[in-house]
């Protein structure tokens, strides 16, 4: 069966954490934050570059990736803050164009030092605008 995951919450609430384990299990994993990587050859590793104007384009290509794995057969999952619904919207679709099964996986909280250092007043907005269950249950109607 064909499923597409999505895993939504704040920064330091353990999306990548989660979405790791349904790597591991065989789904592919897509995250805007992905596009944000860089190589540094000083380090011989990559870091964590976050450049604002390039966020729609993140999310794009998070899209972009997911809509090609999900068109090939194989299972999604994609962790993103995902605050409210709209943001997922594209996914729904994509999940309806290809048959998959789509699950809303919500992460607790922020029991975790967020590794991209988003400042916890970005993440106090965000939790002004997080639409929950029941904003999307009114949305079906």
């Amino acid at each position: 069966m064909l499923r597409l995951i999505l895993i939504r919450g704040l920064p330091g609430s353990g999306k990548t954490t989660l979405a790791a384990k349904y790597r591991d299990r065989g789904f592919e994993h897509c995250e805007a934050d992905s596009y944000f990587m860089r190589w540094n050859p000083n380090l011989q590793d990559y870091e964590y570059k976050f450049e604002p104007l390039h966020l729609a384009d993140a999310h794009r290509r998070c899209q972009s990736v997911t809509l090609r794995h999900l068109m090939d057969g194989k299972s999604v999952v994609v962790a993103n803050t995902f605050s409210q619904w709209w943001e997922m919207a594209d996914y729904f679709m994509m999940a309806k164009e290809t048959g998959a099964v789509c699950q809303i996986i919500e992460t607790p909280g922020t029991p975790y030092k967020n590794v991209h250092g988003v400042p916890d007043s970005a993440i106090n907005r965000m939790l002004v605008r997080w639409e929950g269950y029941s904003c999307y249950a009114r949305n079906e109607e």
